[in-house]
Order: C-alpha cells, then structure tokens, then sequence
C-alpha cells in the first residue's frame, strides 16, 4: 500500500554530518528532497541517501532523540516552526 501523505520540502540531517557535507553535497540532497515534496511524495530519492549519518550500533530511536538535527537549507534546529507566508 502506497504511503499517504508526505509532501515534506524540510531537509534535516544530524548536525555533525551536516558540517562535513560540501556545499555541492547539501545542494543536491536540497534539490531532491524539495523536488519530491512538490511532486507530493513521501521520501526523496534513495540516489541521494547520506552515507555515514548514523553511528554503528545505534537503533533508530537513539539516532533520533540523542542527535543534534538541523535544517541544512536554513540552518535552524528541525523541528522547529517555519515561518510561512502570507497570502495577498
């Protein structure tokens, strides 16, 4: 069964990872995911999943709730609210 929803245009990495990116490498994970969001699908391609992000041994959960993760288009924590724009 297909996943509803998504649509998400957030790019959010662990913080450490984040910092060893190159620029060209954000800006690819950037465009891809932002491209699956307007297309309304759920996840970006995996061509553009990040090697190394999480430690050896670690589950799911510890990946999550002990990372540091930001928003590497704004720079901001993820999680955090975005500020939207008014419509005319």
């Amino acid at each position: 069964m297909a996943q509803k929803g998504g649509g998400t245009k957030k790019v959010c990495l662990p913080a450490k990872k984040a910092a060893s990116l190159s620029k060209k490498e954000k800006a690819r994970i950037i465009r891809a995911k932002e491209s699956a969001g307007r297309a309304g699908k759920y996840k970006r391609s995996s061509k553009t999943n990040v090697k190394g992000a999480r430690k050896k041994g670690a589950t799911l959960r510890d990946w999550f709730e002990k990372e540091n993760w930001i928003n590497i288009k704004t720079g901001e924590p993820c999680g955090a609210p975005t500020k939207k724009k008014k419509r005319k």
